[in-house]
């Protein structure tokens, strides 16, 4: 290949590629070439059907979502039985369903369709949010921060759902840039299924819609996305006697009313500043931080009246970011994926708004929270 040929093929999409491939390699070669560890960290791979299984505590301690997305791709009818809280884990149905599918329902084949899925839906978006931040004269590398969180990382080498729900996002804001607003909806109600957390970017879409009164794209979009999501967790209801939606799973604590109450339950919690002040050198610059700056910036967008769809986006993950529980403020694995929808949000609306400033170049430092990857 020529120097000039290489360089049209050297593109975030492509580095994302790379690097998520030689990650996934070097985990499956340091755990003897087995792909189930791509859904576990637990060293004896113990499936839900083994005699005293616990879905809380694994004996290699490994348990995590990707465990019970594993578990129902393998076997829908018998995945209640695997989950700490079932309904909360099988309400995120799109990815197991599509990996079984993929795999022809091959329990060999499964652990790999799970990673396809990610990895394809990864790379897919970074492409997209590519052509997103050209388009408002901003570098296409800074769709590495997207392409290469630590959160996206860890949901591809874990087969949990961020990288499909949140490349499914990618595509819906892709499409709302467009004015396609049923494909819009349609990626929206993907997602859904995906993660039911990426329904703030449909209330994002929707409010933006109701704010301009294109009253038609409003209740389009909230029709597209709320009635088969409502219908879903009212057969999850009927099916395990509870809806999905919640704050966690087992042991989760709720959602907070005082402003970052999760965050600052970490030195109640634990009577310890210095617990508290090693734990903020993670979240206070990653989490707390950003979320202030955009929370800012939006309301002089109200002040001014200037709200651009991004202006919702950043608003409704900002709130989250507030609100999120204690339980998962104090997770840091956890933390770094429920961030996704801030990071993205963030990024898309400082490369309309800020530019070439520097809380636009703020958001590589996001990807120094990698080094929660060298733990395998």
């Amino acid at each position: 290949m020529t120097p000039r040929s290489i360089r049209s093929w050297l593109r975030p999409w492509s580095v994302t590629l790379i690097v998520s491939i030689v990650y996934l390699g070097v985990i499956l070669a340091a755990h003897g070439g087995d792909p189930r560890i791509w859904s576990t960290t637990s060293a004896d791979y113990q499936s839900c059907d083994d005699p005293g299984y616990d879905p809380g505590n694994t004996p290699g301690g490994g348990y995590i979502d990707g465990q019970i997305t594993y578990f129902i791709a393998r076997d829908l009818g018998a995945a209640a039985d695997c989950a700490d809280v079932p309904a909360y884990r099988i309400q995120r149905i799109l990815l197991p369903i599509a990996a079984r599918l993929l795999a022809l329902g091959s329990p060999a084949l499964i652990p790999w369709t799970l990673v396809l899925i990610n990895l394809t839906a990864l790379v897919g978006a970074t492409a997209l949010l590519e052509d997103l931040l050209v388009q408002q004269h901003v570098s296409r590398w800074y769709a590495l921060v997207y392409g290469l969180a630590a959160g996206n990382l860890l949901g591809l080498r874990l087969s949990t759902t961020e990288p499909l729900a949140f490349g499914l996002i990618v595509a819906a804001v892709w499409f709302g840039q467009r004015q396609r607003i049923g494909l819009l909806s349609l990626m929206l109600v993907l997602a859904a299924f995906a993660k039911e957390q990426t329904l703030v970017f449909a209330a994002g879409y929707v409010l933006h819609a109701l704010w301009h009164r294109r009253w038609t794209d409003a209740v389009h979009i909230g029709l597209i996305v709320g009635v088969p999501f409502a219908l879903w967790q009212l057969a999850l209801y009927q099916w395990l006697g509870a809806f999905g939606v919640g704050s966690g799973g087992e042991a989760a604590s709720g959602f907070e009313w005082i402003p970052f109450g999760g965050y600052l339950r970490i030195y109640t919690a634990s009577g310890s500043l210095a617990v508290f002040l090693v734990m903020s050198l993670l979240i206070f610059p990653a989490a707390v931080l950003p979320t202030l700056v955009g929370l800012w910036r939006i309301m002089r967008d109200f002040v001014r009246r200037n709200l651009h769809p991004y202006s919702w986006l950043l608003l409704f993950n900002a709130a989250m970011m507030v609100t999120l529980p204690f339980t998962t403020y104090r997770e840091p694995l956890g933390l770094l994926r429920v961030m996704m929808g801030l990071i993205l949000s963030y990024l898309l609306y400082a490369a309309l708004r800020f530019r070439h400033t520097r809380a636009l170049r703020y958001t590589f430092l996001w990807l120094v929270l990698n080094y929660y990857l060298l733990a395998g």
